[in-house]
């Protein structure tokens, strides 16, 4: 009897039990439930996006500096000006420039009216005929001498002698002077070249003379005569091909070796004419001013900081994960630390072809240029850049939040009746917050669980941004 009844208290004891564990695994249950955290899926638009930091920097910048030794003069701009590509923005003194800078002035208006005579006149053409024909009349000569004296056998008569003579003496007198005309002459000066061939061809016009004289004069002429007339011949000759090929060279106007020598003999004056002023190599902001007035200075002396602010860039490093997502004129958008509450767009400029190792990382230069700034924007300063790379619309959407790994499967929780289940997705295009789901037993309208009980996590964690 005994037995029975304490079979029976067990059994009691047993069940009782069994019913509030059971009580408190469903209390335990609803308790979970109730805490868990969970989003409908919803059918919406995704941006896609690739995220990076860099600092804001100016398209163009150039330290400007004086390339002659002087005193400042006249400063024509300040810090903060905007200037223009050309604009003087300093010039020194004139008295207190070095000679090489003054003589520069005459140097240049010699080059220039050189240059203009000829591009604008016909005189150096006209000298190239002229000097073409004069060399055909010197050849016409020395072969005419050289069959006078090689060939035949004539008898002076006295009126030949005295004309002889005078036709040395003239013959001197025309040297002399061709000579004095050539000597007077600098060495770049455009008529040097005609007056050496006045010079040569009064040359002969002596020698022709000479030997003429000591003909008549009894003296026939040696071995050495006849080879300086063959010479004569010979050298009339080439300077009659020289002269042809001047005229040829001009015949159709100036030639372009000769107008880029004219230009070069300018650039050059004017080059050195310029090291006594700063001008603007484009257009942009003094943003430095380094000098004052009654300064001096000297080669490399810092004068002016110019900046062109607009438009700025920012160059940011993107792994090569995201690299080929990348390409030039994607949009961009940009938030600036330093500018609270404010959103800025952008558009990539360049995207780098190289990537670059650091510690084992390959990222790759993008380059950004903003497109809506205003003077709260600055360079130098920080900006968090977001990269749109895709956007998709009518796409089913699930928080990165919610999306764990589970035995190499991408999954989520979903909370129907009451109860957790486990569903495998495929994820397509993502952003900082959202994926788009292209596959799995889900729809819009599902609840998906973002802190799912711990005991139901795969060692594979917490998946965060796939």
């Amino acid at each position: 009897m005994k037995r029975w009844i304490i079979g029976a208290i067990v059994i009691v004891v047993i069940v009782g039990g069994l019913i509030g564990f059971r009580y408190l695994r469903t209390r335990q249950a609803e308790q979970e439930i109730s805490e868990l955290q969970t989003v409908e899926i919803e059918t919406g638009q995704l941006t896609a996006t690739v995220g990076a930091t860099g600092t804001v920097r100016v398209d163009q910048s150039a330290l400007l500096a004086f390339e002659t030794t002087g005193i400042v003069g006249t400063i024509f701009f300040d810090t903060g000006d905007s200037v223009m590509e050309g604009d003087i923005l300093a010039e020194l003194q004139s008295e207190s420039l070095s000679p090489q800078v003054v003589l520069a002035y005459a140097d240049l208006v010699n080059a220039q009216k050189a240059l203009d005579d000829l591009l604008e006149s016909d005189i150096q053409r006209v000298q190239a005929q002229l000097t073409l024909a004069q060399a055909q009349e010197t050849l016409n000569t020395a072969v005419y001498n050289w069959r006078y004296f090689r060939l035949s056998d004539p008898k002076p008569t006295w009126y030949e002698e005295v004309s002889a003579d005078r036709q040395l003496s003239a013959a001197e007198d025309r040297l002399e002077d061709a000579q004095e005309a050539y000597d007077v002459l600098a060495d770049d000066d455009p008529g040097k070249a005609a007056a050496l061939q006045a010079v040569n061809e009064a040359q002969i016009g002596v020698d022709l003379a000479n030997w003429l004289v000591a003909w008549y004069e009894g003296n026939e002429p040696g071995e050495i005569d006849h080879a300086l007339l063959d010479a004569n011949v010979a050298i009339a000759q080439a300077n009659l091909d020289a002269a042809q090929r001047a005229w040829e060279r001009v015949a159709n106007g100036p030639h372009p070796d000769d107008i880029a020598a004219a230009q070069a003999r300018v650039d050059a004056a004017q080059a050195t004419l310029d090291m006594a002023v700063i001008e603007a190599p484009f257009s942009g902001t003094i943003t430095s001013t380094y000098v004052q007035h009654g300064d001096m200075v000297t080669p490399g002396t810092p004068a002016f900081n110019l900046t062109r602010l607009s438009p700025l860039f920012i160059d940011v490093q993107v792994s090569e994960i995201d690299i080929n997502r990348l390409q030039t004129g994607q949009d961009v958008t940009l938030i600036f630390d330093a500018v609270p509450n404010q959103t800025y767009q952008g558009r990539i400029d360049h995207v780098g072809m190289v990537g670059t190792v650091i510690q084992g990382v390959v990222n790759f230069d993008v380059t950004v240029e903003l497109i809506d700034i205003d003077e709260a924007v600055k360079p130098g300063m920080t900006a968090a850049v977001s990269i749109i790379v895709e956007q998709i619309d009518d796409v089913l959407l699930v928080p990165n939040r919610a999306v764990r790994v589970r035995d190499g499967q991408r999954v989520v929780y979903l909370l129907k009746d009451g109860e957790i289940e486990i569903v495998a997705i495929t994820l397509g295009a993502s952003s900082e917050t959202y994926s788009e789901i292209i596959d799995g037993e889900i729809q819009s309208g599902d609840l998906v669980v973002l802190n799912p009980p711990a005991e139901l996590e795969h060692p594979g964690g917490f998946f965060g941004r796939p």
